[in-house]
């Protein structure tokens, strides 16, 4: 059925309760994995954080981001190895996570995403906004919420 899935992660507690399932899943399924994460882009320094040289530099960033990056998917991979499932991680700098995963999940050549979702309602909802949401309006690809 499914060749090649995607699930993104970020970390979060929720995140990691899918983890196990998007295992279980694709093992039942036969499928090869990619663990995902989206970290922040690069700020732009306020005048103020360069005046007290408390600007972090772009090269900083960008290794701070893939070791963050690596941190969150390395348990991941680690199981789904131990598991018996195939697996790659990926990780990009962004702002806009669902974009990110959408992405991913096009280079990979994934047929599905795999994902959690913090179930939040109504105002929760419209102020921290919501990643699941945002990926099942905008991506082709069939997404499989976990809750």
């Amino acid at each position: 059925m499914y060749k090649h899935i995607l699930i993104p992660t970020d970390g979060s507690e929720i995140a990691e309760k899918a983890v196990q399932a998007g295992i279980d899943f694709a093992r039942d399924a036969g499928a090869k994995v990619t663990w995902f994460t989206a970290v922040p882009e690069y700020p732009l320094p306020s005048e103020i954080d360069m005046m007290n040289r408390r600007a972090t530099s772009l090269e900083q960033h960008n290794e701070d981001s893939r070791e963050k990056a690596e941190k969150i998917l390395a348990g991941p991979a680690q199981l789904s190895r131990a598991a018996g499932i195939a697996c790659d991680t990926d990780y990009t700098q962004s702002n806009h996570p669902y974009e990110a995963i959408i992405a991913a999940a096009q280079r990979h050549g994934c047929d599905l995403i795999f994902m959690a979702s913090h179930g939040r309602k109504l105002l929760p909802a419209l102020f921290f906004g919501s990643e699941t949401r945002d990926v099942l309006t905008h991506s082709r690809i069939p997404t499989l919420v976990y809750r």
